[in-house]
């Protein structure tokens, strides 16, 4: 076994970072179940949110710092008071909480988006590093868009920080600017130059030029032992260095890098495909280490070599990530304990009261089909129990009538609070008729973004699923409905985006209140 300064601390940002990407809105519930999920990855840090950034985002850590078990939990904050105290409310009941603080030391960033000189900058790490250390033991600090700052002032900062309590400092590349040998070079003159007795140099970097994993090997090769990521690389604009890329690149190649982590890689299929869903955003079919077809083989060469050794065209083996050999069905014959046991082993840990809800679902499930897949579990998990937000519209009954030149009458039934709310509207089809209605329901007139169902398996009676992504007022929130019948997979979609825009309205106007 390796040394504890030849293991790199795996810092999971899909909670902060990568929740940021364009149309993702996770609510507390699904958060906390990520996070539950990365608990059991054994990632060493789980960065859960940006406090400040809102009481939801606040709520959110507040959640899950009491609830994982294991990992630092870290709250982002920029060097100010109210973000570092906030930063310290909502992560101070983890086990290990830490606070990480940043400010921007690149030339471009300080003159248009600061508009601070250098001292100033100086002046602002001082005083807040300080004082987020008066909170925390565990303080990282960051100097955004690193890769493009000045050296000697970059080392300055970091020499600074340190001073005033920072026990983890990072590097990002935050805009991908970066390439591998200049990154990897510029993280060793940093080290060089500033020490590393008693701290933990850190990269973050993302990937615009398609280089953010390349990068970080680059670093940790350089001496860097923390590295900040994301499951499956979702991130802001092109996304971050993807974990499970980052950690079996360091356990296949261990003859180059000479490092290990802490993480199960066995589990990283899972919640690969877990964040998948819950964010709505897929994973490309060949998408190293967690694709369809990271383990597929058609060419006929190929697979004469595998079926001689696996080793001729497997660098890895399909079950050291996870990837599983066979699909597992459930029948209406299953009971609760068998449900719960499969949605356990589906990485999914619900409260007493969210599994009765589960089990009526399946059976209704089961009614009207014969085999209900785990696909077809998943979709209806997050579609009716985790996606839908507490005390927001809750479809109650719909029906459809289509005259012959394809117009179509839907009478739709809402509960809204405690009262059920009825209405009717024509449209061209069901879905648009269902649609007016809801609107006229709920007396909201979001713009229609995208609409998308799909069927979540092969078989012919498999659970349709639908997302929908609505605009109103400047916000905007996705919705995910489930059911074997599409019309109504569509209507329970439409309004659980309806649920979360009601949500960032309500945050909203707390926020400006």
């Amino acid at each position: 076994m390796a040394g504890e300064g030849d293991r790199v601390i795996v810092f999971d940002t899909t909670l902060r970072d990568g929740e940021q990407s364009a149309g993702i809105n996770l609510n507390v519930e699904e958060k906390v179940q990520i996070a539950i999920k990365l608990s059991e990855l054994n990632v060493d840090v789980i960065e859960a949110g940006f406090p400040a950034a809102s009481p939801g985002d606040m709520e959110a850590v507040a959640r899950i710092a009491s609830t994982a078990r294991g990992p630092i939990v870290a709250a982002l904050a920029r060097l100010n008071e109210e973000d570092i105290r906030k930063a310290y409310e909502a992560v101070r009941f983890s086990e290990r909480p830490r606070i990480h603080t940043f400010i921007a030391t690149s030339p471009i960033h300080m003159q248009y988006k600061l508009r601070m000189r250098e001292e100033e900058v100086l002046e602002s790490v001082r005083k807040h590093v300080s004082y987020a250390r008066s909170l925390s033991p565990d303080v990282e600090f960051s100097a955004e868009d690193a890769s493009r700052s000045n050296l000697e002032f970059l080392v300055e900062v970091f020499k600074l920080a340190i001073e005033c309590g920072a026990t983890t400092i990072n590097i990002p590349d935050t805009v991908g600017y970066a390439y591998p040998e200049e990154f990897g070079a510029f993280v060793g003159e940093i080290i060089r130059r500033v020490g590393s007795d008693g701290i933990i140099w850190s990269v973050h970097c993302h990937d615009d030029l398609g280089m953010a994993v390349a990068n970080s090997l680059a670093a940790i090769r350089a001496g860097a032992r923390q590295v900040e990521c994301t499951v499956n690389g979702i991130g802001e604009r092109a996304g971050n260095a993807s974990l499970e890329e980052i950690v079996m690149a360091l356990r296949t190649r261990k003859d180059v890098f000479g490092v290990e982590t802490r993480v199960n890689t066995r589990l990283l299929y899972e919640t690969s495909r877990m964040v998948s869903r819950l964010t709505g955003v897929p994973v490309p079919p060949n998408k190293a280490i967690v694709g369809a077809n990271a383990f597929a083989h058609e060419s006929g060469i190929h697979q004469h070599g595998v079926l001689c050794n696996k080793a001729t065209y497997e660098i890895m083996r399909p079950e050291d990530v996870g990837v599983p050999g066979t699909t597992i069905y459930l029948g209406k014959h299953s009971g609760k304990h068998a449900l719960a046991r499969k949605l356990e082993e589906m990485g999914y840990r619900l409260s007493p009261e969210q599994l009765e809800r589960a089990f009526d679902l399946f059976k209704r499930l089961c009614d009207r089909k014969k085999f209900v897949s785990e696909a077809d579990i998943e979709a209806l998990v997050i579609g009716d129990i985790l996606e839908r937000e507490p005390n927001t519209p809750e479809l109650v009954s719909y029906e459809i009538s289509i005259s012959g030149n394809s117009r179509a009458t839907a009478t739709i039934s809402i509960k809204m609070g405690e009262e059920v709310v009825s209405d009717a509207a024509v449209g061209n089809g069901p879905i648009d008729a269902s649609y007016r209605a809801i609107k006229r329901i709920v007396g909201m007139e979001p713009e229609l973004l995208n609409f998308k169902v799909e069927a979540v398996s092969e078989r012919s009676d498999a659970v349709g699923e639908a997302t929908v992504i609505l605009s109103l007022d400047g916000l905007r929130a996705h919705g995910r409905g489930a059911s074997t019948d599409i019309v109504e997979a569509s209507i329970k979609a439409y309004i659980s985006a309806l649920g979360h825009l009601m949500v960032l309205s309500r945050a909203r106007e707390e926020a400006l209140s």
